[in-house]
């Protein structure tokens, strides 16, 4: 709970500093105060991570969760809010607060050869975990993103 109170208020923070002009440096930010709208609510966002290995998908409200002790998945309903950096998506998993946030940035999974055109920050509990997005849609490219 703690955690969540303190995401909400680093959230406030930012939106404060948008209402007053204040051009913080944003990851993804445009310099516009609108909200991010690089990943349209209908996406279906791809999610991979290592150490440890994680992965997943976000897709109409729903994000599924998976391990390699999970393959099938886990799944929770999410709530979606854009800001002026990216998405994110909220819910709980066995109890735990569950903050998924997806900004754009090139991303390297750190074991192949391939980029990705968003990277991920997966906050379950008091454990965060790194890792790298890509949409349905986006075009593999040398290096780029595609099923692991």
């Amino acid at each position: 709970m703690q955690l969540r109170v303190t995401m909400l208020a680093g959230a406030a923070l930012l939106l404060s500093a948008c209402g007053q002009g204040n051009n913080a440096n944003v990851p993804g930010d445009t310099g516009d105060e609108s909200a991010y709208a690089g990943i349209a609510e209908d996406a279906v966002i791809h999610l991979t991570g290592t150490e440890p290995f994680w992965g997943g998908t976000v897709e109409g409200g729903w994000f599924t969760y998976t391990t390699p002790e999970n393959t099938e998945g886990q799944r929770l309903s999410v709530g979606r809010f854009a800001g002026r950096g990216g998405v994110s998506f909220s819910g709980s998993l066995e109890g735990e607060e569950v903050d998924l946030a997806v900004t754009p940035g090139s991303c390297s999974d750190g074991m192949s050869d391939r980029t990705y055109p968003y990277v991920a920050t997966l906050q379950i509990g008091n454990e965060q975990r790194n890792g790298c997005a890509w949409l349905d849609g986006d075009r593999p490219q040398a290096g780029g993103p595609g099923e692991p």
